[in-house]
This record gives structure tokens, sequence and C-alpha cells, in this order.
């Protein structure tokens, strides 16, 4: 049966440390006050999030998904839509409740943490067409794909992603552990050679810290590491941080959350629609921030591929 006018939430208990587990009922109920018709899954695993969205669009016929969560299961969400052959991905609407640690794709759009807000865009239902990026990486020697909804890190940004994974799997917990690896994230990670290549021009060939490739502007926890993005000008940001050492990020912290990020010596900008990146030795990657294995990786822009929704006030 048809469920084009329902709505299925895609529900990540274990977002935000939990917080999603914990107010998972609290929502439900502010859902049901709204007046929103809704199924409910729940995320079992690692990718469970873009199963159950292509079985949900292809084999039961939604055509409106709630991703409730962090920026782990709007990505999963986000490639579920992507990723199914079935229905073109603009005529699936995707709405947001964000719960997780980071947040960082919402904030580009305004869309608030405050569940009421969030819930209230997804009542009014107001839709925003989005670019994406397309992401062609290297994992266990073989190819593999993978769409980007927000930003793309290579190097530094994993490192940290990774240092972040292993605490908690570890069991920690709390608002300043990723703080505390960002910290161990800048002492661990390796500068490697690398070229970048932008719309087959070599733009840069030398040592590397970390490259941020973007449709939105806001990752790792509210950098405004790509202010400039304009999520549907057809276009990827990039920023290239060369070999820094600590001081340099001490003394300039605020630039990095205040949008004068391009103003740091070591910070370069670059804007394209197909990027590529190889390096010696291969560099870790991270998309949205999950971990996707290791350069060499192309990254090439889908314009206005994803159909989410965005408050009135962002609209105007």
């Amino acid at each position: 049966m048809s469920k084009h006018n329902r709505w299925l939430a895609l529900v990540n208990l274990l977002s935000g440390s939990g917080r999603c587990g914990r107010d998972w009922e609290h929502i439900a109920r502010m859902l049901y006050a709204k007046g929103i018709d809704f199924d409910t899954v729940f995320t079992g695993y690692r990718y469970h999030a873009i199963e159950l969205a292509k079985r949900g669009i292809v084999e039961d016929g939604y055509r409106n998904l709630i991703a409730i969560g962090g920026d782990g299961t709007i990505h999963e969400v986000a490639n579920g839509i992507l990723m199914q052959q079935e229905v073109p991905s603009v005529q699936v609407r995707m709405g947001v409740i964000p719960v997780g640690t980071g947040n960082d794709w919402v904030r580009t759009f305004g869309i608030p943490r405050n569940y009421s807000a969030a819930i209230r865009a997804i009542k009014e239902g107001r839709s925003y067409l989005q670019d994406v990026g397309k992401v062609t990486y290297t994992e266990s020697q073989y190819e593999q794909t993978r769409y980007m909804a927000n930003v793309a890190g290579l190097g530094f940004d994993a490192y940290v992603i990774q240092v972040f994974n292993h605490l908690k799997m570890k069991g920690l917990k709390g608002k300043w552990l990723y703080l505390y690896s960002l910290v161990r994230g800048f002492f661990s990670a390796k500068p490697a050679g690398a070229t970048i290549e932008v719309d087959g021009k070599v733009i840069y060939n030398k040592l590397l810290f970390s490259l941020a490739v973007g449709i939105c502007r806001y990752n790792g926890g509210g950098i405004q590491q790509l202010p400039r993005a304009v999520a549907n000008d057809g276009l990827l940001d990039l920023t290239i941080i060369r070999p820094v050492h600590w001081w340099h990020v001490v003394f300039r912290a605020k630039r990095l959350f205040n949008g004068r990020i391009y103003s740091i010596g070591h910070v370069e900008y670059a804007q394209g629609k197909v990027v590529k990146i190889t390096s010696a030795p291969n560099m870790p990657l991270e998309t949205d921030g999950e971990l996707q294995g290791e350069s060499p990786v192309t990254i090439s822009v889908v314009p206005e591929a994803l159909r989410f929704v965005v408050t009135k006030e962002f609209l105007q």
C-alpha cells in the first residue's frame, strides 16, 4: 500500500551519546501533537538507515522521511534516498530533528536544535533543493562510492573522527569528548604529500595537513570551515590547510568559528565542480563525520539532488 502522504521516522536511539533514546518518547508525542502522520523504524547498526530509507521508498512507497539523530544519521538517510534507483531523489522530502553531538549539517540552514521548532518546520513542509557531492574513494583496496550532504575531510578531520570513535567505543561520553578529540587529532595527524586537482587543473602539489570539501559551511562541532559555501550554487568549496604549528591554531582559534578562517596564513580557498586528490602516503577520509576509507579520492558535485525541509525563516 502506498504511503506517499505519511512520514517515515528513522530513529537512531544512540545519537547524542544516548540522548535520542532518552528523548524519543517526548519527540514522538510532539509529532503526534502537531498532527504529523508517521511510522517509525529504529536503526540497529552502521549503515542500517541507508537500508531502511531505500526500503521505505522503493518497497513501501514513502516520499517523506524524517532523520532523527545526528549528522551520521542524516548522512545515511540522505544516501538511502540518493542510492536507490526507483524514485527520483527530488521526489522525496527529508525532514530532520537534530539530536546529535555536532549537528553541523543543520547549522547552515538555521534548523534549530529545539525539538518544537524542528517539528514545526516538518509540519509546514517547506522544502529546499541542495547540491550533494558524489565521493569516490578507496577502501580495502576497492573503489567505493558514497554521497556527501555536508562536508568531506581528508587528513586532520578524519584523524579527529578516528580518535572520537575510539573514545566512544571505550564507553566515554560528554560534551568534552569532541574537544579532546580535536586536540588529540591535531597532534596525531601526519601531513602527506598531496596533489589536488580541480576541474582538470592542479591547484596544489605539496605537503597537506587537512582538506575540507563541502556543500555546506560547518563541520567539527560548529567550526565554520567553509564559510563561503552556498548549498545550491552547483559548486564544491575547498578549504586547504598547509602544515601548521599548534600556536598558529591556538592564537587564531576564534577565526575557525566566526567565518574568517581564510585570514589565517596557512589556509587556502578554492572552488570547482570536480575535485581529485592523490597523496603519498594515503590520507584517511571522512564524509559527513563518518570514516570512509582513504585517498585517492574524487568528489564531483550533483546539483540540486536532495530535497529537504527547512524553516520558513531560511527561505525568506
